[in-house]
């Protein structure tokens, strides 16, 4: 990187999409004003070469994407709005070039463009490892409306937003076959899941207007290790019915062995998983089939100590403890 100043110039939007943003790059801090109406939303995530994402298996652009989606799907997990992004990035002093690291700027920048979230901050330096990528966004959320894994009830039913698996059965074709793997139409939904995940944020904001008590996990780390959140937070058991799942069927001819462990313990699938009031249930899918979105009722909430059991073939199996640790 030659000059890295007027590179973080060149990176910098020419607009804001919040207008309350007072300062953005180019100070010592950016500055936004409060909202006195508002809770502020806070989350981080970091993405390490060759541990979150390997180049053959990831486009430059895509690891952008994904690293400000990783957050944003946070965001919609509390129900928020995103608001602004900082972005963190430690470059190797050798085998990264200026225009790749441009690049990934530009996967951040159309993900963000998407939703209208403003780049405000940041830091860049140099390192003599691996690429390292930390995002950091900030959201909003109306006062009182904050969707907590701790809000399961006994008795209530668990949702989820969309299919669990696919992003790992993406990964697994892209890691047999490297790149490749994209010239297979018939699997190119599942490498778009691993490489561009779509945060829900739209979901979020329903379940946050709905203003029922919901209980808010995404599925980052894996479908049952979110659902164990959830349950442990709210000190109840949790019983996902395998047979309600929404499964693709492109997944179902391979081995159950294999399924369960994409979609129950493969993470990264960027869905939302909760739980609602039985008789609020109904009303909450007509919700989303209003809105052209997708709502699945795939289990129970019961009384317990924070276990997830899985029901299949009219028995309740333990989850394994498993899905996405770093150590």
């Amino acid at each position: 990187m030659a000059d890295e100043f007027e590179w973080i110039r060149s990176i910098a939007p020419a607009r804001h999409f919040n207008d309350n943003v007072q300062v953005g790059i180019g100070d010592d801090a950016a500055i936004v004003a409060n909202d006195s109406n508002r809770e502020t939303i806070l989350t981080v995530d970091t993405m390490v070469e060759d541990i979150h994402f390997k180049r053959r298996t990831m486009p430059l652009h895509a690891i952008g994407h994904k690293a400000l989606a990783a957050n944003l799907s946070d965001i919609a997990a509390m129900g928020g709005v995103p608001r602004y992004y900082l972005v963190s990035i430690a470059v190797p002093k050798h085998g990264w070039s200026q225009d790749e690291i441009t690049e990934i700027y530009r996967g951040l920048h159309e993900l963000a463009d998407t939703w209208h979230v403003d780049l405000i901050g940041g830091d860049t330096v140099s390192t003599s490892q691996k690429l390292v990528l930390t995002v950091t966004v900030i959201g909003t959320i109306e006062s009182g409306r904050r969707l907590l894994r701790a809000n399961a009830k006994e008795g209530d039913v668990v949702f989820m937003t969309g299919p669990a698996g696919m992003a790992a059965y993406g990964l697994a074709e892209l890691s047999d076959k490297g790149l490749k793997a994209n010239e297979d139409a018939t699997i190119s939904p599942f490498i778009q899941a691993h490489q561009y995940p779509v945060p829900k944020i739209e979901a979020g904001r329903l379940l946050a207007e709905s203003r029922m008590r919901i209980a808010l996990n995404d599925i980052s780390d894996g479908l049952a290790h979110e659902a164990k959140e959830i349950a442990e937070a709210s000190g109840v058991n949790i019983t996902i019915d395998w047979d309600k799942l929404p499964l693709s069927k492109q997944m179902t001819v391979h081995p159950l062995e294999k399924q369960m462990d994409w979609v129950l313990y493969g993470g990264e699938d960027f869905q939302l998983i909760g739980t609602v009031s039985q008789e609020n249930s109904g009303q909450l899918a007509n919700i989303f089939k209003t809105n052209g979105l997708s709502f699945y009722l795939i289990g129970d909430v019961i009384k317990g100590e924070g276990q997830v059991y899985i029901h299949h073939n009219g028995q309740n199996q333990p989850a394994q403890k498993a899905g996405y640790h770093h150590f």
